[in-house]
């Protein structure tokens, strides 16, 4: 029997992933708040300015397909697609579900999906992705757009982080990988492990064959690479947000292995410029994609040139001819043989689809009764239960978030709230999520509807929200928005008709989450429970500039 559910569970999850793919053609979306195509044959950085961090990507053919980290959130492991370096779109996610389900049914802030690697080998895409508490997983596909295989653990252990797999052209398969000192007990080393042909298994113990703890600290991020018979390993050094990027290279596969520093901040504003992929264009240039961390913004996508002197890479620009660059804002377009029309990640959403679109992830896996995500045109979310250990929203699996998508942008969204008359305390609302949150609600009383504000500082460490009343609704529709200006900074307001609107609290500091940005999100929820619920539809969601 228990095989037969999980068979089940793993073709509802495919016919899912199958199903995304064919809802509203997300191709034609250009943002209102930031597109890095300057429409002039240059770009400027980030080319994607949201939290897609731990970037990989390849080429195959004229395609680019890039995945990052996804963590706790569900649907995880977004793959993205673009032509030209330049303008991405979000295509699909990977994983439907994330894995042990029953420990992914609740929060798990940080853990989860973190830094992957996808590789294109004998026709076939491979992605490896680490869960630092269980191990190293593969999950393949011939379709980029799936359905991809159940992931198959690779490598078990706690703290094995960071994989990437190399086909060698004597047949030999290997895996580097970096470790995670909160689980390994270790870290600032890299270590290269065998594998068999296939890329499933792991075949005897890791090796390490870099030790970063006097030069390198916090190496980890490590992506393997073959060229002109040196083995190459780009690995981030020198922490997230302060560090330089890293290239050791070798005539042997383990070792021992020379460093350089290829790239590092320099005298521009792009800190800890690393972690990424080294990918090429048909006609023979080579780039890097990588993240810069931005706090609550997250860890942002920028692309850089990258050459070759020596054998060593040089990323970015080389000003004074040491070998090391440093990150370029704005640059000429990757020269790919003809010109492509400009796209992003999609933000807004007018809930037309009866799937969600696919910028939106829960906080953990969904169970199917959270959410219809068309119901004449709404996203009707139904309240749920909140788990009787959280404290406050940060511990609440049904929040519907996606990215900060620009470093301003306002975002509102046009609700009606149908609650239960059977219940009281039931709650919906828009929220900034991070480790500090803010909140605008509505909440059914015995008399009526009341909009509130609320603000938790300190919901990492387990603090309670502290709700404060706004006014007595005389309706049940109502327009909530957050504008959000430099460094994070989020001013809420309500209105009644689209044109009036009334601000609401002091301004509120973003913080991120867990190893991610901060989300905007949308809940429904309630303190008991009974046999029905009630519900909020969300007719739109929209991103746009500040006016």
């Amino acid at each position: 029997m228990k095989t037969a559910i999980v068979a089940s569970t793993l073709l509802f999850s495919l016919s899912i992933a199958q199903a995304q793919t064919k809802q509203a053609d997300p191709k034609n979306y250009v943002s209102k708040v930031w597109v890095s195509d300057l429409g002039n044959g240059k770009y400027k950085n980030p080319v994607i300015n949201a939290d897609y961090s731990d970037p990989d990507a390849v080429r195959v053919g004229d395609d680019y397909y890039m995945i990052s980290s996804s963590f706790n959130h569900v649907p995880g492991l977004p793959l993205l697609h673009s032509k030209d370096l330049v303008n991405w779109t979000i295509v699909t996610h990977v994983l439907q579900e994330q894995i042990p389900v029953d420990v992914f049914n609740k929060v798990q802030h940080g853990n989860g999906v973190w830094a992957p690697a996808i590789r294109y080998h004998n026709n076939e895409f491979y992605i490896y992705y680490p869960d630092p508490d269980f191990g190293i997983y593969v999950t393949r596909t011939q379709d980029v757009m799936g359905p991809w295989t159940a992931p198959e653990l690779v490598y078990a252990g706690k703290g094995l982080i960071d994989p990437c797999p190399l086909w060698d052209e004597d047949g030999k398969t290997y895996l580097v990988h970096a470790y995670a000192g909160s689980r390994a007990g270790i870290k600032s080393v890299i270590a290269i492990a065998p594998m068999n042909a296939e890329g499933t298994k792991v075949t005897g113990n890791s090796v390490i064959v870099y030790d970063g703890h006097e030069t390198d600290p916090t190496i980890e991020g490590p992506k393997f690479y073959k060229r002109n018979g040196y083995y190459y390993i780009f690995a981030p050094a020198g922490g997230v947000s302060t560090g330089w990027q890293l290239v050791l290279r070798s005539k042997e596969i383990y070792g021992p292995y020379e460093r350089k520093n290829v790239m590092d901040q320099g005298k521009t504003k792009v800190n800890g410029p690393h972690q990424g992929a080294w990918v090429d264009t048909p006609k023979g240039e080579d780039w890097f994609l990588h993240f810069q961390d931005k706090d609550a913004y997250g860890r942002v996508v920028h692309l850089q040139p990258m050459k070759w002197v020596n054998d060593w890479p040089v990323i970015g620009i080389d000003k004074d001819g040491d070998g090391r660059g440093e990150p370029v804002m704005e640059y000429k377009k990757p020269a790919v043989g003809k010109s492509y029309p400009i796209a992003t990640p999609v933000e807004s959403d007018e809930f037309d689809s009866p799937l969600l679109g696919l910028q939106w992830q829960w906080q953990a896996n969904p169970d199917g009764n959270w959410a219809m995500a068309s119901n004449h045109g709404n996203l009707r979310l139904y309240t749920k239960q909140v788990p009787q250990d959280a404290k406050s929203l940060w511990d609440v699996p049904n929040i519907l978030g996606q990215k900060f998508p620009a470093d301003e942008f306002m975002a509102t969204a046009k609700m009606t709230f149908k609650p239960n008359d059977k219940l009281e305390n039931e709650r919906v609302g828009f929220i900034v999520l991070g480790q500090d949150y803010s909140t605008l609600s509505v909440k059914s009383k015995a008399d009526g509807l009341y909009l509130n504000y609320g603000v938790c500082n300190g919901a990492v460490k387990g603090k309670e929200e502290k709700e404060t009343p706004v006014t007595k609704l005389k309706t049940n529709m109502v327009y909530l928005r957050v504008k959000v200006t430099a460094g994070g900074k989020c001013n809420w307001s309500y209105s009644f008709d689209n044109k009036n609107y009334i601000n609401v609290g002091e301004t509120f500091t973003a913080l991120p989450g867990k190893w991610v940005g901060a989300k905007l999100g949308l809940y429904a929820v309630r303190d008991t429970q009974i046999n029905d619920s009630g519900y909020v539809d969300v007719d739109w969601f929209r991103v746009e500039p500040i006016k």
